[in-house]
């Protein structure tokens, strides 16, 4: 089906935003036969899904091309596909700005578009991560002006966060619990409908603002306990004991404990962001989270802990400067075996030791290239052995770590990738 004759077409389920949200989203929609259309401002996005090429790794390519085929799955950069769709979705980037505060533009931009088109009946539902009161505060008042109809009568509106974790299969868009709160209990009943016959569960909350609070809390959460276990990991250091070996035995214990991993900073796509959205939004009721901002502090400055590592290990170890060695980065994705880049701690790093001197490449089976904060580099073939030192920033499953071990002079594992394949050797560093 071309772009053309999509606008023209009625579908169930319009998203509006094709990426690791609203491309998995589709796909599940479509699988239970709902007919779906992907709303995207990139042309190229947009003409890739047509061909059935995905470009994100949780859907292969096979499958969209089946449901395209089908005629259930269809993409457009055309807003007017959106009047005759009984629901709309919004599944776009909620940022943080240079001074870590909350940017909606995205959202809000699409939602005067939305409320150009938005007829009676229709349901519209908030995915992107953002701050309790969005949806109440700036996301209604917009499509009610827009429009002239009032939510939760003449419309429905909700909101329903995301819970994807890029590359995972035993938890999936379908088998994630859905949590939807809208603006009234209409609204929340045909939200809970539209999800529940595509998803597996849904739990409903009292409001919309529950269910906004309920996705910060959960990235909150790992972002607190990552804080708790990167400082460990300093204080270790010090001490001469072995953070992991700690972790895993912790571990052991049936109740009352959950293992997390040191590592050289917070990726992804919500943990390093989210929590900035609800201290901001403490401030307007007089309220310092400052549990929430020591943890976002500790694992910003991760990357430069790292860097100071890896200078020990080259002095120590190798007797030399960290200016003017040859260092190789494996792995910029921002965890293992996907190729994810958004907010990667790697790239921090890459910069940091490019500063202090160092001639830095890398190597990523899953990054290609990439620029990203004034850094553009490609990745190189792995030949660990033409390095000074080798640095495992992210432990994807495709490296071939007893090699590494036999032909690397020096490695600084932030990952403990060596230890978890049960490699011992007197060249490791660990974080």
């Amino acid at each position: 089906m071309s772009e053309a004759a999509t606008t023209t077409r009625k579908f169930d389920v319009a998203i509006i935003g094709a990426g690791y949200v609203g491309l998995p989203l589709a796909q599940v929609f479509a699988d239970a036969g709902k007919s779906v259309v992907l709303l995207d401002v990139s042309a190229d996005r947009v003409s890739a899904i047509l061909r059935g090429e995905s470009y994100i790794e949780d859907v292969p390519s096979e499958k969209l091309k089946a449901l395209v085929d089908s005629g259930l799955l269809s993409a457009t950069t055309d807003y007017d596909v959106l009047r005759d769709t009984d629901a709309i979705l919004i599944a776009l980037p909620t940022p943080l700005s240079r001074q870590r505060e909350p940017d909606l533009s995205i959202v809000l931009s699409a939602t005067r578009e939305i409320a150009k088109r938005l007829r009676p009946g229709q349901l519209v539902v908030l995915e992107s991560t953002t701050y309790p009161g969005t949806t109440r505060d700036d996301i209604k008042p917009l499509l009610e002006a827009g429009s002239g109809l009032k939510a939760g009568e003449d419309f429905h509106l909700a909101f329903s966060p995301e819970r994807v974790d890029p590359g995972r299969l035993d938890y999936t868009t379908k088998n994630v619990p859905k949590v939807v709160g809208g603006v009234n209990e209409a609204s929340t009943e045909a939200a809970a409908a539209l999800y529940g016959a595509a998803v597996d569960t849904i739990h409903r909350v009292s409001s919309p603002e529950a269910a906004e609070l309920t996705k910060l809390l959960e990235n909150i959460f790992r972002s607190v306990n990552i804080a708790l276990v990167n400082e460990l990991a300093q204080l270790c250091d010090r001490m001469g004991i072995d953070v992991w070996e700690v972790v895993d035995a912790a571990a052991t214990k049936p109740f009352g404990f959950m293992p997390f991993q040191p590592g050289p900073g917070l990726g992804g796509h919500c943990i390093p962001i989210d929590p900035f959205y609800l201290t901001w939004k403490a401030r307007e009721y007089d309220f310092t989270t400052e549990f929430i901002e020591l943890a976002g502090k500790v694992n910003a400055d991760m990357p430069y802990y790292c860097r100071s590592r890896v200078s020990q290990a080259l002095n120590h170890g190798a007797g030399k400067s960290l200016k003017g060695s040859r260092i190789l980065v494996l792995g910029v994705a921002y965890k293992a075996d996907i190729s994810d880049m958004r907010e990667s701690p790697a790239v921090k790093l890459i910069h940091l030791l490019q500063n202090a001197g160092a001639d830095v490449s890398y190597h990523d089976p899953h990054v290609q290239s990439f620029t990203e904060h004034g850094v553009q580099l490609a990745s190189v073939p792995f030949e660990p052995a033409t390095y000074d030192a080798v640095v495992i920033a992210t432990a994807h499953s495709a490296i071939d770590y007893v090699q590494l071990v036999d032909d690397a002079a020096l490695i600084v594992d932030l990952r403990n990738a060596i230890g978890r394949h049960g490699i011992k050797s007197d060249k490791v560093w660990k974080l």
